[in-house]
């Protein structure tokens, strides 16, 4: 590894403008409202996981299409709120994994709620639960590219609308806080993070992307040869024809667009060696964040896997003084 992109000093401030869709707020609420027309039908089933310090239960809910959706929701034992809630979304081609993996913000203190990611979950960990029903045009394997001809048909548009969803399954528990909600994720779980803090504002209190991926397509796929953006490359070198169209989509699901409209607080991370999310797609986002307590911990000498436990020890103590 080594440092590849723009100097520390320019990321601070670099904030270029990437394209966005005249129609992407009327897309994106057109989008959620079709999803809410079915009822979210949360249900929680207790797992008998052999650990006394924590209630786990399967959950599921309606996310895009009125499909199910599964996560796992891990509580402090015995207790029945209203807590505060963290719902994590998943990096890529991960899932749920087992119960037991999910430990560390029950024993904090909060409702933990693990998104799985639909038609993922086979690519590293302990699998995911979740398909996803809906077909695709040809595509690169993968999901970067899977309905990448037409925003309504694309893959991400079913997995955004999803993660809204989420955090209102979450909230509609009477053991949660809805005025004390955080949404977070690593990687592909932190695009999708930016995303849901975009189209749910002010509904949640705290935002934590960890090197975010899905951020400044164009960019992220001019300066890396690295997956999941190679997917992109790799369609185009086939379907030459197809690069207006395909970044016309894209912009539909840039987490650069989403920024300006959240509005909690956000600490973000960012690897100033990471191939996989080029720090400067990561800043692209950050410095379009809507809401002024924003922070960003870089982490100069590492690659994607980021500050780790490292930016838990982090995130802890800033969760804890905006959800107090």
């Amino acid at each position: 590894m080594a440092f590849f992109d723009l100097p520390l000093a320019e990321l601070d401030t670099y904030r270029p403008e990437v394209r966005r869709p005249d129609d992407f707020t009327e897309f994106w609420d057109t989008t959620l409202a079709q999803a809410r027309a079915f009822d979210l039908d949360v249900t929680l089933t207790k797992v008998d996981t052999g650990l006394d310090l924590v209630d786990v239960y399967d959950m599921e809910y309606s996310g895009f299409g009125g499909h199910r959706i599964k996560a796992w929701l891990t509580a402090p034992a015995g207790t029945d709120g209203p807590l505060p809630a963290v719902v994590e979304f998943v990096g890529y081609n991960g899932g749920r994994g087992l119960p037991h993996e999910n430990l560390l913000w029950a024993n904090a203190g909060y409702i933990h709620v693990k998104m799985d990611t639909r038609g993922q979950g086979s690519g590293w960990g302990n699998g995911g639960h979740t398909p996803d029903p809906v077909g695709s045009t040809p595509s690169v394997a993968g999901f970067m590219t899977r309905g990448i001809t037409d925003p309504a048909d694309y893959y991400y548009r079913r997995v955004y609308t999803d993660a809204v969803r989420a955090w209102e399954a979450t909230v509609s528990l009477d053991r949660v806080d809805p005025q004390r909600t955080a949404i977070a994720g690593i990687s592909q779980g932190g695009g999708i993070t930016l995303a849901a803090a975009g189209l749910l504002g002010d509904k949640v209190a705290a935002v934590l992307p960890d090197v975010p991926f899905l951020c400044n397509f164009e960019r992220a796929t001019s300066i890396t040869d690295a997956d999941p953006f190679h997917e992109i490359t790799a369609y185009l070198a086939v379907h030459r024809g197809e690069v207006d169209q395909v970044f016309t989509t894209l912009s539909y699901f840039d987490a650069v667009n989403f920024a300006p409209a959240a509005s909690a607080p956000a600490l973000f991370s960012v690897a100033l060696m990471d191939m996989i999310c080029p720090p400067s797609t990561v800043f692209s986002a950050f410095n379009h964040y809507g809401h002024d307590d924003k922070d960003i911990v870089v982490y100069p000498y590492n690659g994607h896997e980021g500050g780790q436990i490292h930016q838990v020890a982090r995130q802890l103590p800033w969760l804890r003084s905006r959800l107090a």
